[in-house]
């Protein structure tokens, strides 16, 4: 298994409970690509370095997990899709 961690920029323009429910189909679909979550980082919201659909902000999100090497590509997928997701980027975590 290989460590992998998604860095997640999610729109201001949501409540908190529809945010909280984005956050968990994001979940969601991490178990389903076959990976397993080990951690969340909850940033808040911040100030995003060049406006994204009109918007300054972002609520970030940084979210470890485990998994093999095509759950990234499988993820990635399905990220691209969600509407209220305004950026990501999933990485592999060097062996330490």
């Amino acid at each position: 298994m290989n460590k992998y961690e998604i860095a997640l920029v999610i729109s201001t323009k949501l409540e908190d409970d529809a945010r909280i429910e984005v956050l968990e189909k994001v979940k969601r679909r991490v178990s389903r690509a076959g990976g397993t979550i080990t951690n969340i980082d909850d940033w808040g919201k911040k100030r995003m370095a060049y406006e994204i659909q009109k918007m300054k902000d972002g609520y970030y999100y940084f979210i470890q997990f485990e998994g093999d090497s095509e759950s990234p590509a499988k993820l990635e997928a399905n990220l691209r899709i969600m509407d209220n997701v305004l950026r990501y980027l999933v990485v592999k975590q060097d062996a330490e």
